[in-house]
């Protein structure tokens, strides 16, 4: 198949790392420091990929804004405690390399802060192989279209020539609002029946399988 893409735009956690459950752990977690309900697991899953403090709107409506900092606090407190344990999922490392001795273009757009991108960057060794890196204390959360807006600005890619890649509808819905191609993975924090209520290219169901398709289609 012939090259289609210039620029692929990865999320991070869910999509290149199998992360998705230590968040959802410290979400809880920190819920219960503050002797909070803790919300359904799907709950806390669907909020994965958004900024923090919109993540804890969604998954906390109960807290008052003015105890934000300290949810946040015990969220990072218990998140950060984990986050050197955490590993990239199976064949993604590999991925990322053959992408970019391809010539390909690589960003990342995501939820984490900069300093916990940062941190994933350096803690997998992957850092040299991105271009351009958007967070959400950097950016308007998702699913505004500035992050993929500034990456595709500072790199010179047209929105034809750009893919976003995530695992949940909040990047589908950026790629839209983007005006990109997106593709789902189902194997992070939204289900398949989730990513399938947005546009998208395709929907991937396995670590393998992405890196398959963004062999053959990437």
């Amino acid at each position: 198949m012939a090259e289609r893409f210039d620029l692929i735009v990865f999320d991070w956690d869910g999509t290149l790392m199998d992360s998705a459950g230590a968040i959802v752990n410290a979400i809880m977690a920190a819920c219960a420091d503050l002797e909070l309900p803790l919300p359904p697991v799907e709950r806390a899953r669907h909020v994965i990929g958004l900024g923090l403090q919109d993540a804890l709107a969604h998954a906390v409506p109960e807290l008052p804004r003015e105890r934000y900092g300290q949810m946040v606090e015990r969220y990072r407190h218990h998140y950060l405690s984990k986050d050197h344990e955490l590993d990239l999922f199976p064949e993604a490392f590999e991925m990322i390399e053959w992408l970019s001795g391809q010539g390909r273009m690589l960003g990342v757009a995501t939820g984490k802060s900069r300093v916990g991108l940062n941190r994933a960057l350096a803690h997998t060794g992957l850092g040299r192989y991105f271009h351009s890196t958007r967070c959400a204390d950097e950016c308007f959360s998702k699913p505004h279209p500035a992050m993929l807006e500034e990456i595709m600005d500072e790199l010179g890619v047209s929105r034809a020539r750009t893919l976003m890649v995530g695992d949940t509808t909040h990047d589908l819905d950026m790629a839209r609002n983007a005006g990109v191609a997106g593709l789902g993975v189902s194997f992070g924090a939204h289900p398949r029946d989730a990513l399938a209520s947005v546009s998208a290219l395709e929907i991937v169901d396995s670590p393998s399988e992405l890196a398959r398709w963004l062999r053959q289609n990437g």
